[in-house]
């Protein structure tokens, strides 16, 4: 816990264990693989199905010290490469009586507690909902549960063991009665980019079926939804019987 001119505030991050992990422990992992990588080139090349067989002919054909020195480099670099990543997308979350923020990558976001209901973590997701039951905040994260709820309820925050609304969701499937105008269509689109993992396309989607009041949660490739309090009516030929949360919102 640390103070400043806001008052005291709980810092939740990896700390310097996730950081040896990182810097240490990957590019080990990849000097080892590169190293291993090495040694099988000439088994590898003898198989007819393997995929790259001008590679492992090339490292096969190295002298085994000479190949075994590059592919360990080309690994350990690799190995540094995903620990820079690792570094700059670790979350850090500071939380205050008034406020959360959030890092990411060097951006910050902030929440104000006044806007949030209930905070929870929903499948490895950080969640923060407003009153209408509406995501505030959907940020992926392995920081221990254990250490973001005491952070959240020292500062009296209401924290939850689980999503509140989680009976509330309906398995999407096309033209399902219930939804706002124009969710089907995003729905359909977001299913599309699922299929072909593409990622950034289908938090986008999101984030629009959010605007007109659908929140989702996903189960492998299977989307499901409820409505919040402020969700977009259906039309006449759409009447709802979208199920709602536990406090009736």
């Amino acid at each position: 816990m640390a103070g400043d001119g806001y008052g005291p505030r709980s810092v939740v991050t990896g700390g310097p264990v996730e950081l040896v992990v990182l810097w240490a422990g990957f590019p080990l992992l990849g000097a080892g693989a590169g190293g291993l990588l090495a040694l099988v080139a000439g088994w590898v090349a003898g198989l007819p199905w393997a995929p790259l067989q001008w590679l492992f002919n090339l490292l096969d054909r190295l002298p085994e010290q000479q190949a075994i020195a590059g592919t360990a480099a080309v690994g350990t670099v690799a190995g540094l490469v995903i620990a820079g990543v690792g570094t700059v997308e670790r979350l850090v979350v500071t939380v205050d009586a008034a406020q959360v923020r959030l890092r990411r990558a060097g951006r910050d976001r902030d929440v104000a507690r006044a806007e949030t209901r209930v905070v929870f973590l929903d499948d490895g997701n950080l969640v923060l909902l407003d009153a209408d039951g509406a995501e505030l905040v959907r940020e992926s994260t392995d920081l221990p549960a254990t250490r973001l709820a005491a952070a959240f309820r020292t500062h009296g925050w209401a924290w939850a063991d689980g999503d509140p609304h989680r009976s509330a969701y309906r398995l999407w499937v096309p033209d399902l009665p219930g939804l706002p105008a124009g969710a089907d269509a995003l729905l359909r689109a977001r299913d599309r980019a699922m299929q072909r993992d593409r990622r950034d396309d289908a938090r986008e989607l999101r984030r629009e079926l959010g605007r007109i009041g659908v929140v989702l949660r996903d189960e492998g490739k299977r989307q499901y939804w409820r409505l919040t309090g402020r969700a977009v009516s259906p039309g006449p030929e759409e009447s709802t019987s979208a199920e709602r949360g536990p406090d009736g919102r």
